[in-house]
Order: C-alpha cells, then structure tokens, then sequence
C-alpha cells in the first residue's frame, strides 16, 4: 500500500498560510461595514415585500382558476 505524499508543514503549515492570507484581507472599516449592513438589510425587506405580494397575487389568482 503506497502512502500519499503530504505537503511539508502538514496542519501548521496550512493554518500560517490561512493567517497570512488573513492578513493582507483589505478590512472594511466600521461606518462602511455598518452602510453595507444598511444596505443587505433594505434590499432583504424590499425583496421580501415584493416576494410576498407576488405570492399573495399569485395565490389569488390560481384561487379563482382552480375555484377555491
């Protein structure tokens, strides 16, 4: 049975790697993180909304199709 050959470094060598990379991760600051926030939470209400009346619209509609 051959063994596969390992990485040199193994675990450690991925976690410094993973630490490193991290590390040059351009960080939003705090106000643009808590704008981008703003915005996520707008666009998932808007959706939602607009979702919601496309179901209640289609829900009427095949109600008087079907004759429910």
């Amino acid at each position: 049975m051959v063994k596969p050959k390992t990485k040199p470094g193994g675990i450690r060598g991925f976690y410094r790697e993973t630490i490193a990379e991290l590390k040059k991760v351009s960080w939003p600051t705090r106000s643009e993180a808590i704008n981008l926030t703003r915005v996520v939470l707008i666009v998932i209400v808007v959706m939602g909304a607009f979702l919601g009346t496309l179901d209640y619209l289609f829900s009427q509609l095949f109600g008087l199709i079907l004759g429910a």
